[in-house]
């Protein structure tokens, strides 16, 4: 089934090490389903918690659709999110027995449904986050070196094909001197062949 990306948390990988993740549905109105299709949703500081034996996402900013009028909700309210009562009762001991969080990590069509993508994690250090930043730079220099390296073989490339051509046309030349005029056939030939060659006593 085709999937078609509407928003995603900016901060979520960043603030979280994200273990697991799990597909949820989510209960919506007609009007945000229309401001969602605009792409009209920000997922930034947004949470999930288990109530009651239900999940609700928390933050999840839909803007109000601009021909809803009284059809709009609250922007911010809480949103009822769909899983089956086995996937609620693991995310719930997960919470209770190893201290984890739910944490909206992007929404999304899926055919014509709209779904989130919720992410089981618990919350960075600031060393763990310092970390990942110093990652992130040895990676973006790593790569900055090899596109360095591979514009500079291509240089050098271009540079030798362009010498290869010029000695095959110089040649060509001097053969075709060398047929027209005969007398100067002996001087031509030991001009241009001291031209390219090396001394070796250099």
């Amino acid at each position: 089934m085709n999937l078609k990306l509407i928003a995603k948390n900016p901060t979520a990988r960043h603030n979280y090490d994200i273990k697991d993740t799990i597909e949820a549905g989510i209960v919506l109105f007609g009007t945000e389903i229309k401001s969602i299709r605009q792409s009209k949703v920000n997922l930034k500081d947004t949470y999930a918690i288990i109530k009651n034996g239900e999940c609700f996402v928390y933050g999840m900013h839909i803007s109000p659709y601009e021909q809803g009028n009284i059809f709009n909700k609250d922007p911010l309210r809480t949103k009822k999110l769909l899983l089956s009562k086995k996937e609620i009762l693991k995310l719930s001991n997960l919470i209770k027995q190893q201290g984890l969080c739910l944490i909206p990590l992007s929404l999304y069509f899926k055919g014509s449904f709209v779904k989130l993508e919720l992410g089981i994690g618990k919350g960075k250090k600031l060393y763990d986050k310092r970390e990942d930043i110093a990652k992130k730079d040895a990676q973006m220099k790593i790569r900055k070196a090899m596109k360095d390296r591979i514009v500079s073989l291509f240089h050098c490339f271009f540079i030798m094909v362009f010498y290869c051509t010029f000695t095959k046309y110089i040649l060509f030349l001097v053969s075709a001197l060398k047929t027209v005029f005969p007398t100067f056939s002996t001087f031509i030939t030991s001009s241009v062949s001291n031209s390219f060659l090396i001394d070796d006593t250099e």
